[in-house]
C-alpha cells in the first residue's frame, strides 16, 4: 500500500509540473434526435500522458472523440474545446488535424489500392512545381516507418498487408502530421498478440516524445498496462477520472455499468439432446492459392443444448470452417454435413438457412447488418418468408416479431424503426442475433460474438447464449478470447493451421492445454 501511495504521489507530482493541460474539453453536450449522447462531459489531457477513456457502448466515448476531431463541427454541440489554453472551433476534420490532433478510428480509412507511402501522405504529398515528388514521398515514408520500427516498404500496396500492419500504417499516417494529441479507438481489435506488443512499444516511444494519447478500449488488461489516468463515461456523462494506480478492473467495471459485477460467466449446466449437426472431413481451400488448405479434414459433432467452442490462433481456419459449412466460402471446399441425422447439400447461405443453420458473422457491420435500414428490416430479413409469408409481406407481423425479439434481447432503442447504424455496438450485435433467432435455427454459429462490445453488453450476450442452450439450441462459437471460450463452452475444439489438434470437455479444458494445441505443441 505504501509503495502504491508513493507511485500515486509521483504521478500527481508529475502532472502538477505541467503549466496546463494540452487539451481540455469543457462541459461538452451533443444531441441527436431524441437522444442526448453527451451531457456535460469534461475531459483533460496532459503532454506525454496516456489517458484511457472507458465506458459501455453507447456511453459517449466515440461521440466525444468525433466532436474533438471535427467530424461533428463547431455549432453542432455545446461546450468548449481548449488546445494549449486557446478555445478552438473546428468546422472540419482538417481544422482539427492542423491543431495537432490525429484520430485513428476503429474502421480503418486507408485506400487499399494505393501504396503505404501514398496513404501516409494522402492529400499532403510533397510536390515540386505542382507535381508530386515521388522520390521525396517515399524517402519520408521510409524514414517515418524506420523511426517507428515498422518493417514495411512504403512502396507496398496497402491491400497486400494484413489488418494488423494496416493498423500500424494508420498510426504512421497520423504521426506524419506531427500530431501532439493522438486518439486511438479500439486499435487492437484485429491485432495478434505480437502486433499488440509492437503497437505498445511504439506508443511508449511516443509518450517519451511528449505526445498525449487518448486510448479507447474495452480490453481492460491493455488499459491498465498502459494508462496514467482513466476516465469513465456512463450514459453520456463523466463518472470520474482517477489515476490507474488507484483503480482495479472491478472498480472500473462497477463505474462503467453503475453496479457491482459478479461472475462474468454464469456456471449453468446444459442438458444435451441428440446430435443436431455432424461435419465429416471438411476441407476448404485458399481463394488466392487453390492448392493451399485453410481447413484440413476437420470432423466434429454438436448436440442439441450444447455450446461447442472453437479456439485457435489467428489464421487457424476457425472462421473459414464456419463459412464453408454455411455455404459462404468463395473458394472450393469438400466434406459432408448432416443436420439432425440427414445429409444436406449446402452451396449458399440460403440453403444453409433452409436447413436450419444461422450465422452471426465476425464483422457485423459488413456482413451482419444493413446499417442504413431500421431494426425492423434487419431483424426480419433472414426469416422474412417464415414471418411474413412467401408471396406478400405483412408489415404488422414483422413489427410484432421484431418487437418481441427486441424485448427478449433487451435491445436499447426507441422502436423497431430506429436505424441500425445509430445503435451502440452491443445493441447492433443483439439485432444481428435477433435476426438469426427469428429464422428458428437448429444450429447457431457465433463468430466472435462479443468483439468490440462493452462488458455490460458482453454479460447480456453470455446470458442469452446460456438461455438458448438451455432451450435446446445447438451453438458453435468461435472466439479469440480464451476466457470466453473456456467460460461458455461445454466442449472445446482447437484448430492449428487448419487441422483439428485438440478436443476437451469443460473440465479438461485449461488455458495451458488449449494454447498448447493452438500452437501445435500438444
Amino acid at each position: 500500500m505504501a509503495s502504491q501511495k508513493t507511485l500515486l504521489s509521483t504521478l500527481d507530482s508529475r502532472l502538477s509540473t505541467f503549466m496546463k493541460p494540452i487539451l481540455e474539453m469543457r462541459s461538452i453536450v451533443k444531441e441527436f434526435p431524441g437522444v442526448k449522447a453527451l451531457d456535460g462531459v469534461s475531459f483533460e489531457l496532459y503532454e506525454g500522458e496516456f489517458h484511457s477513456l472507458v465506458g459501455e457502448n453507447g456511453a459517449g466515448k466515440s461521440t466525444l472523440m468525433k466532436t474533438l476531431s471535427g467530424v461533428y463541427p463547431f455549432g453542432s454541440y455545446g461546450g468548449e474545446i481548449v488546445i494549449d489554453g486557446e478555445i478552438r472551433q473546428f468546422k472540419t476534420v482538417r481544422d482539427s488535424e492542423k491543431a495537432g490532433i490525429a484520430i485513428i478510428f476503429q474502421e480503418l480509412s486507408l485506400v487499399k489500392e494505393l501504396t503505404v507511402g501514398e496513404n501516409i501522405f494522402l492529400g499532403r504529398e510533397p510536390n515540386r512545381f505542382g507535381l508530386i515528388n515521388w522520390s521525396e514521398l517515399y524517402q519520408k515514408g521510409t524514414k517515418l516507418l524506420k523511426d517507428l520500427h515498422l518493417p514495411i516498404d512504403p512502396r507496398t500496396p496497402v491491400g497486400n498487408l494484413g489488418i494488423g500492419q494496416q493498423q500500424l500504417v494508420e498510426i504512421a499516417k497520423a504521426l506524419s502530421q506531427d500530431a501532439k494529441i493522438l486518439v486511438l479507438d479500439e486499435p487492437t481489435a484485429a491485432l495478434t498478440e505480437s502486433e499488440v506488443e509492437t503497437l505498445f512499444t511504439i506508443l511508449r516511444k511516443l509518450k517519451e516524445r511528449g505526445v498525449g494519447m487518448i486510448y479507447i478500449s474495452h480490453k481492460l488488461d491493455e488499459v491498465f498496462a498502459m494508462s496514467d489516468r482513466i476516465t469513465v463515461l456512463r450514459d453520456g456523462k463523466t463518472v470520474g477520472t482517477e489515476s490507474a494506480l488507484a483503480l482495479d478492473k472491478n472498480k472500473v467495471i462497477a463505474l462503467m455499468v453503475g453496479r457491482e459485477v459478479g461472475d462474468i460467466f454464469p456456471q449453468i449446466s446444459h442438458e444435451f439432446g441428440e446430435t443436431a449437426m455432424e461435419v465429416r472431413n471438411l476441407t476448404a481451400y485458399d481463394l488466392d492459392n487453390p492448392n493451399k488448405k485453410l481447413v484440413d479434414n476437420v470432423s466434429f459433432k454438436v448436440k442439441k443444448g450444447e455450446v461447442l467452442g472453437i479456439s485457435g490462433l489467428m489464421g487457424a481456419g476457425r472462421s473459414e470452417l464456419l463459412m464453408s459449412i454455411f455455404g459462404a466460402w468463395q473458394s472450393k471446399s469438400s466434406g459432408e454435413i448432416f443436420v439432425e441425422g440427414r445429409q444436406v447439400s449446402i452451396s449458399s447461405p440460403c440453403e444453409a438457412i433452409k436447413n436450419g443453420i444461422g450465422f452471426v458473422t465476425e464483422d457485423r457491420k459488413r456482413f451482419g447488418l444493413l446499417l442504413e435500414q431500421p431494426i425492423l428490416e434487419n431483424m426480419t430479413l433472414a426469416g422474412l418468408k417464415r414471418i411474413s409469408g412467401a408471396f406478400l409481406t405483412h408489415r404488422s407481423r414483422e413489427k410484432v416479431a421484431a418487437k418481441k425479439a427486441m424485448q427478449s434481447l433487451k435491445v436499447k432503442a426507441n422502436s423497431p424503426e430506429t436505424i441500425a447504424g445509430t445503435l451502440s455496438g452491443g445493441n447492433q450485435q443483439k439485432v444481428v442475433l435477433g435476426k438469426w433467432l427469428l429464422t428458428t435455427p437448429k444450429v447457431l454459429f457465433l463468430d466472435e460474438p462479443t468483439r468490440g462490445i462493452d462488458v455490460g453488453a458482453k454479460q447480456e450476450i453470455y446470458s442469452e447464449i446460456n438461455k438458448l442452450a438451455k432451450e435446446g439450441l445447438a451453438i458453435v462459437m468461435v472466439s479469440s478470447e480464451l476466457p470466453e471460450v473456456l467460460g461458455l463452452s461445454d466442449r472445446v475444439l482447437v484448430l492449428h493451421e487448419g487441422k483439428l489438434t485438440g478436443e476437451f470437455t469443460k473440465t479438461e479444458a485449461t488455458p495451458e492445454k488449449v494454447m498448447a494445441a493452438a500452437t501445435g505443441n500438444n
